[in-house]
């Protein structure tokens, strides 16, 4: 038998890689070449959670180690999205330099803060539909006059106190001139307001300058 022409191999070579062979082989050769020339730390996407696995925080991929999100940075749905994040970032910066009209000065308002408040916090249930949520009520006798507290929600993400964790987000309330607390709830969709008005609102008593507020998760 004539193995000298056979075509795609010698006597005693293996055969013609295949597809998936192709694939593996340049995303082996990439990574090797991206830990060559990329700098992690200069890296803005990379994110390295609590549990040692790293995440692309473009692409919101999970990788278990650096040469895995290396592979991933050279790979078409990465450099895809650089390219989005440019083009954003390309608009959004020809908008900013357009002349626009001279801003009115405001002036800041400067408290001197007094420290946190006190707070309660209850869980409840809703008696019809048994779903769940949190009542939560916060003096503020040395409140600003005319202030009133205000509350807003926040990701894992927004936040820099902590590794950011997926399964929770925060509730921020401010009130000047005490300190902004904020608590850690699960990362839940909530019955909007508009849905329920009595399972989710909020209330300032300006006349006991007590502020509560109450949610349900769906």
């Amino acid at each position: 038998m004539d193995y000298q022409n056979r075509a795609g191999a010698n006597k005693g070579g293996g055969g013609v890689a295949g597809s998936s062979e192709t694939a593996v082989d340049r995303r082996e050769r990439l990574r090797r070449l991206a830990l060559e020339t990329i700098d992690l730390a200069k890296d803005p996407y990379i994110l390295r959670t609590h549990l040692g696995t790293l995440e692309c925080r473009l692409c919101l991929t999970l990788h278990v180690n650096e040469g895995s999100y290396l592979a991933h940075t050279q790979g078409k749905k990465h450099q895809t999205n650089l390219a989005r994040r440019a083009a954003k970032d390309n608009f959004e910066h020809a908008l900013s330099i357009k002349p626009a009209a001279a801003p009115q000065q405001v002036k800041k308002k400067t408290f001197v803060k007094i420290g946190r408040p006190g707070y309660k916090v209850v869980k409840i249930r809703d008696p019809v539909n048994q779903r769940l949520g949190l009542l939560i009520t916060i003096p503020y006798p040395e409140i600003k006059a005319g202030e009133r507290p205000r509350r807003r929600f926040m990701s894992a993400f927004e936040q820099k106190r902590e590794v950011p964790n997926r399964a929770f987000q925060y509730l921020v309330i401010a009130a000047e001139p005490y300190e902004t607390i904020a608590f850690q709830i699960p990362a839940k969709e909530m019955v909007d307001e508009d849905e329920d008005a009595e399972a989710t609102w909020e209330h300032w008593d300006a006349d006991e300058k007590v502020y509560s507020c109450q949610f349900l998760f769906k």
